[in-house]
Formats: C-alpha cells, sequence, structure tokens
C-alpha cells in the first residue's frame, strides 16, 4: 500500500492527524546530578563513566545552560542522571527555562508540584524483588520502593509508572499492577536492556516470550491502568534488538550524511558538567546497542521508521499504536486513544 491509500480511511486518518500534531519535538537528555541513595542492579548511569564529573550545581548555570539549549531549538528536556530529586533548585532553573520534558526518578523523594513535567518513576519489582535489585549506596538491603513511591506521588496526575522487566521479575509485576490501579495511576513497560560488556543476572533471554505475554495479559486485565500496546509488546520482546529490527537514529549509532538528520544532528546526552561526546549521544549512552530493547530508545527508534509501516493497513496500524502510547507516555495532558493493531 501507498501511505496515500492509508489515508483514504479515516480511521486511520484521524490518528494520524493527532499525532503529527507533536512532530515539532525536539528533545535532549541531561544528567542533573550524579548523586544517588541507590545502586540498583545494571543501572545504566553507573555502568560507564558518566558520574566521574564534578556537578554544576548552581541553578544560574543551569539556566544560562538550557537557555543556550533552547536557542539550539531543543524545546523537550529529558532530565536524568543518578537521581533528579535530590537536586530541586536545579529542576526547577530547568523548568523555568524549558517547560516540556520528564523527569525520571526512583520515586524516594517527592519532587515539587510546581515543576510541571512528566514523572516517571521506576518500579524494579514487587516487596520481594525490588529491595533485592535496588541496594542502598551504602551496599545495604534496598527498600521496598513501591509504599513510599505511592505515598510520595499519592493522586499526582504527572506521574508514570514505568516497571522494567527482567529475566527473573515477569510475575512480580502482577502485585505491582494491582497496587498501582488501586492508587488510580498508570503504569508502562520496560525492557532490561544489557549494558556494554555487562553480565547482570537481569539480562533478558528466554524470558522473552513471557514477557510479552504478561504485557498483553495487563493490558487486557487493566486496560485503564496500563499505557501500552500491543505493538510495543511485539518489537521490545522481539529476540531482535530494536536496532536490528529498525536502526537506530541517534548520534551514537550513525555516521555520514545521516548524521546531520533530524535527532542525528541535534539529541545530545549531557553529563552533569555539561560535557557530552557524541559517541555517546543516546537517551541510555551504556546501554548495549545490540540488546537494546529499552523503552526510552524505543520512543525515537521505532517511530522515525515510518517507511518500514506504510506497506500495509496492519504494520501502519502497529505503528500508529506505538507513536499514541509514546506521546502518551512521555507527553503531560497527551491522552492515549484506542489501539487499532
Amino acid at each position: 500500500m501507498t501511505f496515500t491509500e492509508l489515508m483514504q480511511n479515516g480511521e486511520l486518518r484521524d490518528r494520524y492527524k493527532k499525532v503529527k500534531q507533536f512532530f515539532f519535538l525536539k528533545e535532549s537528555a541531561y544528567d542533573v546530578t550524579s548523586i544517588c541513595q541507590l545502586r540498583c542492579e545494571g543501572c545504566y548511569y553507573f555502568a560507564g563513566d558518566k558520574y566521574k564529573v564534578k556537578d554544576v550545581k548552581d541553578p544560574e548555570r543551569w539556566r544560562t545552560f538550557l537557555q543556550q539549549e533552547r536557542a539550539r531549538g531543543i524545546n523537550y528536556v529529558n532530565l536524568a542522571g543518578a537521581e533528579p530529586s535530590l537536586v530541586p533548585q536545579v529542576l526547577d532553573a530547568c523548568f523555568e527555562t524549558i517547560s516540556m520534558g520528564t523527569v525520571f526518578t526512583n520515586g524516594l523523594k517527592p519532587i515539587a508540584s510546581e515543576i510541571g513535567y512528566r514523572i516517571h518513576i521506576s518500579v524494579w519489582g514487587d516487596s520481594a524483588g525490588d529491595p533485592l535489585y535496588r541496594p542502598l549506596a551504602s551496599g545495604k538491603p534496598g527498600p521496598q520502593c513501591l509504599p513510599q513511591q505511592l505515598k510520595n506521588y499519592k493522586a499526582d496526575s504527572r506521574v508514570m509508572f514505568v516497571y522494567t522487566f527482567n529475566e527473573n521479575n515477569v510475575t512480580q509485576v502482577d502485585d505491582v499492577l494491582r497496587r498501582i490501579h488501586d492508587e488510580g495511576h498508570k503504569i508502562t513497560f520496560n525492557v532490561y536492556s544489557s549494558t556494554v560488556g555487562g553480565t547482570s543476572p537481569l539480562n533478558v533471554g528466554p524470558s522473552l516470550d513471557r514477557i510479552r505475554e504478561k504485557m498483553i495479559d495487563a493490558m487486557e486485565r487493566y486496560p485503564n491502568t496500563v499505557v501500552y500496546s500491543r505493538y510495543n509488546a511485539e518489537v521490545h520482546t522481539s529476540s531482535s534488538s530494536l536496532r536490528t529490527q529498525f536502526g537506530c537514529p541517534y548520534p551514537r549509532a550513525v555516521e555520514g550524511d545521516q548524521a546531520n538528520v533530524g535527532i542525528s544532528r541535534t539529541f545530545r546526552s549531557y553529563r552533569a558538567d555539561f560535557t557530552h561526546v557524541r559517541q555517546c549521544d543516546c537517551c541510555i549512552p551504556d546501554t548495549d546497542c545490540m540488546n537494546c530493547r529499552h523503552y526510552a530508545a524505543g520512543s525515537a527508534i521505532v517511530t522515525h521508521r515510518l517507511d518500514l509501516h506504510t506497506k500495509s493497513e496492519e504494520a501502519f496500524r502497529g505503528w500508529l499504536d506505538y507513536v499514541d502510547t509514546y506521546l502518551a507516555v512521555w507527553l503531560l495532558g497527551y491522552t492515549k486513544g484506542a489501539n487499532l493493531y
């Protein structure tokens, strides 16, 4: 089929118009601190050398820096690092300068309600799994994070919980789903992706089929709680990485002429000292690209390949669901429609 033919279908045309409104978004990623209370198993931040910097802590310097980023065309910020909630004054400066974005947090400390970003709270398992996978920085056993997360962010519409499936926690999601549903929150899914040279026991392998089945089961049981689609489940649990399936547009992965097109030209992954290296300019710099199934990576990797999804109506429906899901997960106030695929 051709794109023109697909646009003859009113249902598909309307959904495409809905998501196309947000194609203006231009993002980059910023580590706002190198400090964290936890040392999670397989943590991407502490896998490389990103934390070996001297943090910029002055809010005014952050404000000036993001003004320069805004002048560069960036209108959406991903604020991560170790734990962003530990530097509230930096978050204030960021929000005052670029008002669209997401903060990635472990949820153990509340982020002020005045910070109008989407907030992604990471969940790694149930009451048994979370302390096991997330020890304290001191080396002591970690806390049960979910009760504290739910207390800190009770009735907070900014929040999107992110459950990261790994090789060992597939069934643990059931208790997490129930508790998040009961509190009226939303949840989406991630798949643990190994770090470069990493040998973490969390690395997925034989469990991919079970993860996919569990994702689909969760969508069916909690349709108003789970923000996901069947196509998301398929591509993120494929035996092939996202890069193998679709290529990758992040600067880290592209060379030559492609390096000056779209996100390949504009995306940067800044460390907490404002430095960046093109070889690390990726949403998850220390992930092994050939094992990447990360939800953040998919937001660019899958969506940028519209061309691969216009060969059939079924493929286009899957792509529309994926983009609709991505926008609902990342944009505060955006409402996902019914799955079309």
